[in-house]
């Protein structure tokens, strides 16, 4: 790495630095004005705010240009995540760049994509570990939630009002997910589609069996506690073996998941160890079809692994 780059790199950082001191940290004793007092009068919006929204703005016009802004609020929307889509854009946009430079100060070119690449994967790695915790809390919460429905039956309240009671008592995500039905239901939506658009966003077959037996019940009639409590056993019985398959397959996802870094490993063993060993490699024809052939059989066999140890039922 050139010195050069170096002394750069932390004289930009360095400027970085003393810019934000500077517009963070006040020169003198803070004062309020008094116009600030008046509840009626907009606070001045600041440069930086300015910035932000005009840039939030130029993103939301290029993902609706490209399609992408219904699919992404989804996504974001069955994380569990508040913030809007055009934030989390540009924030991954920023998060990029400025590992791209760090990269390229630290590493040259080569680490500098790496790094920048790193952060959209990083950000959607983490928006899908969000939704799928989400979805298996859910699920875990659902027969409680069938138990409490039964109950605000039997204690002679209305669906909704049974709706109402699990928002209220029951814990997240299963108190946002009742509470938003019986908001679009008080707006005038349909009972039955705010249970299957729910049933959609978490991806619970349990749930839609549940939106299904109430939607029959409110075709037919009947006890519906007594369908609430059929359907809530069954659902316990489905959780219990879930967990029960979790517990002896975890043990093959283990495996699968030391046989996939164990190649890593003694790869880096190797060229922190023998450089010369493995920059043989790259010094040939040969070398770089072996190379091929390994990321081949490493894609195949993560693959197999993954289908072997994922228990679907």
């Amino acid at each position: 790495m050139s010195p050069v780059l170096l002394v750069t790199g932390l004289a930009a950082v360095g400027g970085a630095v003393v810019l934000l001191a500077l517009a963070v940290v006040p020169s003198g004793p803070a004062r309020v004005p008094l116009s600030r007092l008046d509840p009626t009068v907009a606070p001045p919006a600041s440069a930086l705010a300015g910035a932000g929204v005009a840039a939030g703005a130029a993103v939301q016009r290029a993902l609706v240009r490209r399609g992408r802004m219904a699919a992404g609020a989804l996504a974001l929307e069955r994380a569990g995540l508040a913030t809007s889509l055009p934030d989390v854009v540009l924030l991954t946009g920023i998060g990029a760049l400025l590992l791209g430079v760090l990269g390229a100060v630290a590493g040259g070119p080569l680490l500098a994509v790496v790094l920048a690449v790193a952060a959209p994967l990083v950000t959607k790695l983490f928006v899908s570990l969000r939704t799928r915790r989400r979805q298996a809390a859910f699920a875990d919460q659902l027969d409680d939630s069938l138990q409490l429905m039964a109950s605000s039956l039997r204690a002679g309240h209305s669906l909704l009002r049974a709706v109402d009671s699990v928002a209220v008592e029951a814990a997240s995500p299963t108190s946002e997910e009742f509470a938003r039905i019986v908001g679009e239901t008080r707006v005038g939506r349909d009972l039955g589609e705010a249970l299957d658009e729910v049933a959609a966003r978490v991806d619970s077959d349990d749930f839609r069996w549940v939106a299904q037996a109430i939607a029959i019940h409110r075709e037919v009639g009947g006890n519906l506690a007594e369908v609430l409590d059929v359907v809530g056993h069954t659902i316990r019985e489905r959780n219990a073996l879930r967990r029960q398959v979790k517990a002896l397959s975890a043990e093959g996802k283990l495996s699968a998941i030391v046989l996939m870094l164990l190649p890593f490993g003694v790869g880096g063993f190797i060229g922190l160890t023998n450089p010369d060993y493995l920059a043989r490699f790259t010094e040939s024809t040969a070398g770089y079809l072996m190379l091929a052939v390994i990321a081949a059989l490493l894609t195949v066999g993560a693959i197999w692994l993954k289908k072997t140890v994922s228990i679907r039922f």
